[in-house]
């Protein structure tokens, strides 16, 4: 895949192919957007390095700061996709709001987990929908719950932009300097991608956590 990248890196088949993962994934979580992001990061510091290959200082620092447009595009594509995903998952759920209210009845968790969305966008408090942005499925329950418990897009879309952002520039940051690091490789491809899986696990343990101290949890 690195091969296959690396040979479409500032190609619009390349942000298009990236923008349509990310934007689908957060109904099918399984997709690995987040994996694709990364190795384009590696994708990119592999070009980043061939063409300063064998350059004197001055030109070498030329030659990767030529590349620097390219990392931008990555972490815009994906954190705009990312919005929009959250965006048409919202808006369904704020459409259907009683069925997945109903769907939420049913799970003491669930429903807490609405609660406390709502209450940290209504209290400016929505560093959760940052967090949940990189637990598996956690960008999935934030976007739905805050559509169906019809929350203010004001209230959400700021926090989601974030979240996007973040999560992006993390993603190709990983990907990228594990590239520099460990080369353009299968190898460090893998340890950044770890990193990303490793991250996520962390935010899932954390929203976990707070919902077991959470004096109402079941």
């Amino acid at each position: 895949m690195l091969e296959i990248l690396g040979s479409v890196t500032g190609s619009p088949w390349l942000y298009g192919m990236i923008a349509a993962s990310v934007l689908m994934d957060v109904f099918v979580p399984l997709l690995p957007s987040g994996v694709l992001v990364v190795a384009a990061g590696t994708a990119v510091a592999g070009t980043t390095a061939a063409d300063a290959a064998g350059l004197p200082a001055h030109a070498r620092r030329a030659a990767e700061s030529a590349h620097l447009p390219e990392i931008v595009a990555l972490v815009l594509c994906a954190a705009t996709a990312s919005v929009l995903g959250d965006l048409v998952a919202y808006r369904m759920a704020r459409r259907g709001g009683h069925r997945f209210d109903r769907a939420l009845s049913r799970s003491r968790r669930l429903t807490l987990a609405q609660e406390k969305l709502g209450q940290a966008l209504a209290g400016g408090g929505g560093a959760l929908v940052v967090l949940a942005r990189f637990a598996p499925a956690g960008r999935s329950l934030v976007s739905l719950t805050a559509g169906a418990a019809h929350r203010r897009a004001k209230e959400f879309v700021p926090w989601s932009a974030l979240a996007g952002l973040t999560w992006a520039a993390y993603s190709v940051s990983l990907g990228y300097f594990g590239g520099r690091w460990l080369g353009a490789t299968w190898l460090g491809t893998a340890v950044s991608v770890l990193a990303l899986f490793a991250f996520g696990a962390l935010a899932a343990y954390t929203l976990r956590r707070k919902a077991d101290t959470d004096p109402r949890t079941d």
